[in-house]
This record gives C-alpha cells, structure tokens and sequence, in this order.
C-alpha cells in the first residue's frame, strides 16, 4: 500500500478521502457527544473532528516517510472541507478566508497543547486544554473522561503501522461514559 501511494495521484486522493472519511465518522459517533459531553454543536463538531484529526496526525508525525507526505495530504483534505462548510453556511468568500486563518490557528493550538500533554503523560493538562477548548466549562469529569478517552486512543493509534492507518483506518478507543454528578 505504502509503495504505490505515490504512485497514482487518483489512487492517493482516494486514499486520504478515505482516511479523512475514516476521521470524521470516528468524530460523530454519539457516544462523544452523549457519554463525553461534547457539545453537539457546529462549534463542538469541529473540536471533535479536530481532536480526532490532531491524534493522527500526531501519530503519522512519529511514522517514517511517506507518513509525513500523508499528515500534509490530510491536512489539505481537511482544511478544503471546512472550506466548503463554511461556504454551505453561506459566509462569503472574503468570511472564508478570515475563518480559515483563525480555525487554522485554533487548529495548531490545540495540536500543541494536546500534543505536549501527550507526550509528558500530563492528563490533568490534557484535561484542562480539553475543558477549555472542547467542552468550553469547568466539568472536571466530564474533562477527565474525555481526556482518559485521548490518552487510551492515543495508544490504540501507537499500534498501527502507516499500511494499517490506510487500509484498516485509524483505531480510536471507546468512549467510556463520564460520572454523573450527583
């Protein structure tokens, strides 16, 4: 797989629509939203898929190449999707590109704060980042089992090489539900 990803530009834009498509369902399933508490918003779908996005890309970081040409196709792919979002939307062309600028600059910042949190084993950070940005308030539950759901998909994606990433898709865990306040 990884040989001929180069090999045919119609087959590589398969390939990452595929894997994008792959991303996106893992982004929507209603457990996020029902167990984990993310918001099911316009706003909380784009941090899901942001989220979902970030721990991939943060695993083809660690992969050799081609991995990094496929985190750049990815991206791409992505970043024209929230394009044509926002235009269904009906913001204007000159809205767009302001948007894209300020979710490209959200996107990165996230990136580098789950990605450090990650990488230090810091989940009381990770939870913090992920209140602050994914959930938007101060549920310290809620945080912590939506940052437990990171880490251990995190470790899920550790395992699979670049050919599992594009053939079977990435492997994300199961959201476990967040303790109810009493």
């Amino acid at each position: 797989m990884i040989a001929g990803f180069f090999r045919r530009a119609g087959e590589r834009r398969r390939t990452i629509r595929t894997l994008h498509q792959r991303i996106g369902e893992a982004a929507r399933r209603p457990d996020l939203y029902e167990a984990l508490g993310v918001p099911d918003t316009v706003e909380g779908r784009f941090e899901a898929l942001s989220l979902h996005v970030i721990l991939v890309l943060r695993r083809l970081g660690h992969l050799p190449p081609p991995a990094d040409d496929v985190a750049q196709e990815l991206i791409d792919s992505v970043f024209v999707q929230l394009d044509e979002s926002l235009r269904e939307l009906g913001v204007g062309d000159m809205g767009v590109s302001k948007r894209i600028k300020k979710l490209g600059a959200s996107f990165y910042a996230r990136a580098g704060a789950y990605g450090t949190a990650l990488d230090e084993g810091d989940l009381q950070g990770l939870a913090a980042a992920l209140a602050r940005n994914v959930l938007a308030k101060d549920e310290a539950d809620a945080a912590q089992a939506l940052a437990a759901y990171v880490a251990a998909s995190a470790d899920a994606l550790a395992g699979q090489d670049l050919d599992a990433l594009l053939t079977q898709g990435p492997r994300f865990a199961a959201p476990a539900r967040a303790p109810q306040e009493a």
